[in-house]
C-alpha cells in the first residue's frame, strides 16, 4: 500500500483538486465519483488497489476542493465537466488508462472514452448508467423538470440536496447501516451548503437529460470498440437499476457484471469486494 497524495493540478486556470497513489510506472486507473460526493469516496478503495496500479481520483468541477466558480463563470453542465477532466487527464500525463466510473463519473467517462477510445484500456462501473431501463422511478421529480424547467420545478427538487437525503442516498439498501460511515455523510452535506452550490447541482439536474440523450452513442461506442468493461453494482440502488448493468452485455457480449447486497453507495460497505473484483478483472 503507497501513501496517498492530495495535490492541485491547474487545468487552463481551473484549479482541480485530486488524489494519487502508487507508482507512476504501474497501470493507470482514473477514478471518477458521482454526486454529491467527491474523491473522498475512493478513500477506502485506492489503499486495497494502489499496489497494483497508478491511481488518480480528481473531485469534478464545482464538488469537493476542485474550483466552483460562480454560474456566469463558469456553465454547469455534463459537457464542460467533461472537458475539465478531459484537459486533467492531459495535464497529469494520464495518456492510456483504465476509469473507474460511478454515476456522475459514468457519463463524464463515457465522454471521454467516446472522445478518446484508443486511450481507454477498461471501463469498471459502479452504479454508472447508460441505459433507459436502469433509471428508477426516483428520477420522475428530475424528468418532470427537463420537461417543463419552470421555477417551481426547480425548487421541488431542492429536497435532493437535504441533509437528510444526503444520508439516505447512502444508506438506502443497506443491511447494516453502521458499515457506512458518517464522515462521507457529512463531508458531501459540507459542501452541499456553500454559497451558491445549491444552484449548481440544480444546474446539473437539469442538465442531466443531455446525458440520457447521449446514451445511444454511449452504446454505440460499445458496440464498436468493445472495451474491456466490469459492471459492479449496489443491486439495492434507488436510482440506477440491475437492468442498467445488465443492459451492457447487450452491446458488450463480453462484459462482466457484478451484483452486491448494498446500496448506492457500495464503497461505503464492499470496498475489499470491489477492489478483489477489479484485481481480477485487470490481470486477465
Amino acid at each position: 500500500m503507497s501513501a496517498i497524495h492530495y495535490r492541485y493540478a491547474n487545468v487552463d486556470g481551473f484549479k482541480v483538486h485530486y488524489r494519487e497513489a502508487g507508482s507512476p510506472g504501474k497501470p493507470k486507473l482514473l477514478l471518477l465519483h458521482g454526486f454529491p460526493s467527491s474523491g473522498h469516496m475512493f478513500r477506502d478503495l485506492i489503499p486495497l488497489l494502489s499496489d497494483s496500479f497508478h491511481i488518480i481520483a480528481p473531485d469534478l468541477p464545482g464538488f469537493g476542493l476542485s474550483d466552483m466558480p460562480s454560474r456566469d463563470q463558469f456553465t454547469y453542465t455534463f459537457d464542460n465537466i467533461a472537458n475539465v477532466i478531459d484537459r486533467f487527464t492531459d495535464v497529469v500525463g494520464f495518456d492510456r488508462f483504465a476509469v473507474y466510473v460511478f454515476d456522475y463519473g459514468a457519463p463524464t467517462g463515457f465522454r471521454l472514452a467516446v472522445k478518446h477510445p484508443e486511450r481507454i484500456t477498461a471501463i469498471i462501473s459502479q452504479n454508472g448508467n447508460a441505459y433507459l431501463e436502469g433509471l428508477s422511478e426516483g428520477w420522475n421529480p428530475i424528468q418532470a423538470y427537463w420537461e417543463n424547467p419552470t421555477a417551481a420545478n426547480r425548487e421541488a427538487l431542492r429536497g435532493f440536496l437535504s441533509p437528510e437525503t444526503t444520508r439516505w442516498q447512502y444508506t438506502h439498501g443497506v443491511a447494516d447501516e453502521s458499515l457506512v460511515s458518517p464522515d462521507g455523510i457529512a463531508l458531501d452535506n459540507y459542501y452541499l451548503a456553500r454559497k451558491g452550490a445549491d444552484d449548481v447541482q440544480l444546474d446539473l439536474f437539469l442538465n442531466y437529460q443531455s446525458n440520457v440523450a447521449l446514451y445511444p452513442t454511449f452504446q454505440a461506442y460499445f458496440r464498436s470498440h468493445r472495451p474491456r468493461f466490469l459492471a459492479v453494482w449496489g443491486k439495492n440502488d434507488p436510482f440506477f437499476l440491475p437492468p442498467g448493468a445488465e443492459a451492457f452485455k447487450r452491446d458488450i457480449p463480453e462484459a462482466q457484471v457484478r451484483f452486491f447486497d448494498t446500496g448506492h453507495f457500495a464503497l461505503e460497505t464492499h470496498a475489499k469486494d470491489i477492489a478483489d473484483a477489479i484485481r481480477d478483472f485487470l490481470a486477465n
